[in-house]
């Protein structure tokens, strides 16, 4: 724990950076600053109070459950809110966000490849749940703004008798290409140009280089198995739609 200067510093530091770009931002007249404050402000006081309960949550298991829990619920309803727009998207994203972690966890707690301490287990579905929940929200905005760009050929091949998903099969492609790109990008540079948090993580935890960059790789191959499975199945549902989402000039007027 740090002592009262200690603390006092990390304010500090905080506060100069957020000061300096939220600067920035109003410089510019980007109209985030206040919203960059509310972020940092929330981010703080959240990691607080899951600081305080993850105390109780490492001595027993069915407190980690509900942790868990909390964590795929939460994923879930922000995920759901970002693919409102769909006519299928809410109950789309849902399916993803626990598909996706549900099959990398599932694989790296059966082969016993990490300790199944309270930890480990939090940790990984931590990363696992975040990452799904933006596969979904990626795959599902792509999606849908292909939607409204081609909305003319999906219209001609339903009215030539195609179904939904023969209909917007294309789509469905580049949206699930389109999300999964970042991530391999991130994938590829890593060591090179990032240093991953996890890998971070496991240093600062007392973990050996070797040890910890074993982490680094299951966590960076249980994300991409979490979004491909996430940004699969949620455009899936998706696709299986017999209805098109409103145009968005149409939602926004």
């Amino acid at each position: 724990m740090p002592d009262v200067a200690g603390w006092l510093l990390l304010g500090a530091t905080l506060s100069s950076m957020v000061l300096v770009a939220a600067a920035l931002l109003r410089a510019q007249h980007v109209g985030l600053d206040l919203r960059v404050w509310t972020a940092v402000g929330r981010a703080v006081l959240q990691l607080c109070m899951v600081a305080l309960l993850l105390r109780a949550v490492l001595q027993w298991w069915w407190a980690l459950v509900l942790f868990v829990a909390l964590m795929l619920t939460t994923a879930s309803l922000t995920g759901a809110g970002r693919a409102k727009r769909l006519p299928r998207g809410r109950v789309a994203a849902l399916l993803g966000i626990l598909a996706g972690p549900a099959v990398s966890v599932s694989i790296i707690l059966a082969t016993g490849i990490v300790d199944r301490t309270s930890e480990q287990v939090i940790a990984i579905c931590g990363i696992l749940i975040g990452n799904a929940m933006t596969a979904s929200t990626l795959s599902l905005r792509q999606f849908g703004n292909l939607l409204d760009t081609r909305r003319p050929e999906v219209e001609a091949w339903l009215a030539l008798g195609a179904t939904p998903p023969q209909s917007v099969a294309e789509l469905r492609v580049k949206a699930i290409h389109e999300a999964l790109v970042p991530n391999l990008d991130q994938t590829r540079s890593t060591g090179l140009v990032t240093l991953p948090g996890a890998f971070v993580g496991a240093l600062f935890g007392g973990a050996s280089p070797v040890g910890a960059a074993i982490f680094q790789v299951i966590v960076l191959v249980g994300i991409l198995l979490t979004q491909v499975v996430t940004s699969s199945v949620a455009t899936w549902w998706a696709a299986r739609s017999p209805l098109l989402p409103v145009p968005e000039e149409t939602t926004k007027g």
